[in-house]
């Protein structure tokens, strides 16, 4: 659909303009990092530490915690549930509570994690053999709460016959998405171990939908200072690793993610592979990890199961608000989404605040656009002029082209003042287009009457239609230059943008017609008082 649309318009603007112009994207810098809880080897990339850890553990008190049957714990906050298994010590379910599958009353909850699927963030090691299917241990109750700024725990152990002690302890806060892990291993014996740490994000693939939130769907990685998606067909042809400067990777959709994000450089490599057609694994390795008899290491992650919000994921650090792609003019994108959810909060309604930026818009760039439409107007008027001169200088081409260079001079006519005013406007056009395209905002937004959500299509094609009659409108009483055949050919674009707006979110088509009602609007202003 995205491709669809910015071939339609591009196409559109260099017939009727002659050229466009893409810029690309200022490269972003690269974000320090630190060893996890230690000093890390440049050259042998092993992590050693203190016994001064983020949970210490207390080898003095004698027994640990034995492991009976599976527990499954509930952990409720003000944003999600989530259910816990201390199979793994994993978690086997999350559902977000502000969000719905449908805009239908009873509606289920947005399931990051179904339940269906294998549980996700497991444990395994390289070296340490740690069981992914082990059975903790936990002295936590059924049901874990946390309201507001309240912060809640969540501990698993597990011994190995090695003389490791695991522990996985899950900290939540009440009003936040992130969730903090800390892994820490903990000698019991009389020999030093050394391996890696690795976490598994188990992912559920969904086949044969391309429709709203599996419209961009897989694994998205943060590694040597760029964001990686791969899309999941590409998997069947082989793994992908990363293993450069790796902040954040994770699996996402249209409006969702389900990651994890490093802390102290705990992530040295991801591999991702699709074990079978429904299912997408990325596992995680910690760096090379030493541990002596007596002293313990932790590494940490924050865990981030959440909506794709601006705003949201820009809280939680580590630049994971990159996982949205606002495509080449994302530093327009931004302040144009977060303009919108500002009119939002006063007016109450989405559809309102698209017109009322769209508005906005047209308003800023009217000088530009008025100077357009009357270099357009006033070549128009040279038409038959300018066929005179082809007439007379049919054989001498340079000489015509003198001739046409004053003919415009004499009439102080600029041939290119109709299209470069129109050329500045294409980044915001775009930046726009990619803001209400992907904003997770507009998903199950309704406007008026039998618009009930501003990021599906239009139920009865009523929005697109007049769109397309707008368009046809606008394109009549847009001066041009074009011989009799060019102008009908151009008169077939509002029918193919007509058709390719029918499955657009009804969001972007209402942009689209109040642009087009705006420019109409314009446009016979300036055919009145221009003659």
């Amino acid at each position: 659909m995205e491709k669809r649309v910015l071939i339609a318009v591009l196409l559109s603007i260099a017939v009727m303009y002659g050229f466009s112009f893409l810029f690309p994207p200022p490269p972003a810098k690269v974000a320090k990092t630190t060893a996890v809880q230690g000093s890390t080897s440049s050259s042998r990339n092993t992590v050693t530490t203190q016994a001064e850890t983020v949970v210490k553990p207390d080898l003095t008190k004698g027994a640990l915690p034995v492991a009976q049957e599976e527990r499954d714990i509930s952990v409720e906050t003000d944003l999600y549930r989530a259910v816990f298994t201390s199979k793994g010590g994993a978690i086997k379910k999350l559902t977000l509570k502000s969000y719905r599958e449908t805009t239908r009353p009873g509606s289920p909850e947005i399931a990051l994690i179904d339940g269906s699927s294998n549980r996700t963030l497991t444990t395994s090691g390289d070296g340490f053999l740690i069981d992914p299917n082990a059975q903790f241990a936990t002295s936590a109750p059924a049901v874990i709460k946390a309201s507001g700024a309240e912060k809640k725990e969540l501990e698993f152990v597990w011994t190995s016959n090695q003389g490791v002690v695991l522990r996985k302890v899950y900290s939540f806060s009440g009003n936040d998405y992130g969730i903090q892990l800390v892994q820490q291993l903990s000698s019991v014996g009389a020999v030093q171990q050394a391996g890696t740490l690795r976490l598994t994000l188990a992912n559920k693939v969904i086949t044969g939908s391309k429709e709203g939130r599996y419209e961009v769907y897989g694994p998205v990685t943060l590694a040597d200072d760029k964001v990686s998606t791969v899309p999941v067909a590409d998997l069947a042809k082989g793994a992908k690793a990363y293993d450069k400067q790796i902040i954040w990777t994770g699996f996402a959709d249209k409006y969702f993610l389900n990651s994890v994000i490093a802390k102290d450089a705990s992530i040295a490599s991801v591999k991702i592979n699709q074990l079978n057609p429904s299912q997408v694994e990325s596992v995680i390795s910690s760096p090379q990890i030493v541990l002596k008899p007596g002293e313990s290491v932790a590494a940490a992650y924050r865990i981030y199961f959440g909506p794709k919000d601006l705003e949201v994921l820009k809280a939680q650090g580590s630049r994971l608000e990159e996982v949205i792609d606002f495509g080449w003019f994302s530093a327009i994108a931004k302040p144009l989404l977060i303009t919108i959810k500002f009119f939002k909060k006063y007016v109450g309604n989405y559809g309102l605040a698209i017109i009322i930026i769209t508005i906005i818009l047209k308003i800023l760039f009217y000088p530009l656009t008025h100077t357009s439409y009357k270099s357009m107007k006033e070549m128009q008027k040279l038409q038959p002029k300018m066929q005179e001169l082809k007439e007379k200088f049919k054989n001498d081409k340079d000489g015509m082209n003198r001739a046409v260079m004053e003919l415009y001079k004499a009439h102080k006519v600029n041939p290119l003042g109709g299209c470069l005013p129109m050329v500045v406007q294409i980044p915001v056009f775009f930046a726009l287009y990619k803001a209400l395209m992907f904003s997770i905002e507009l998903r199950h937004a309704p406007f008026y009457f039998w618009i009930q959500d501003l990021s599906a299509k239009d139920p009865y094609y009523v929005t697109p239609l007049v769109m397309g009659v707008t368009m046809f409108i606008q394109q009549k009483m847009t001066p041009t230059n074009m011989d009799p055949v060019q102008a009908k050919m151009m008169l077939m674009l509002p029918v193919v943008f007509t058709f390719m707006f029918l499955n657009f979110p009804s969001g972007l088509v209402l942009y689209w017609l109040v642009n087009n009602i705006l420019t109409i609007a314009q446009q016979s202003y300036i055919n009145r008082t221009v003659k």
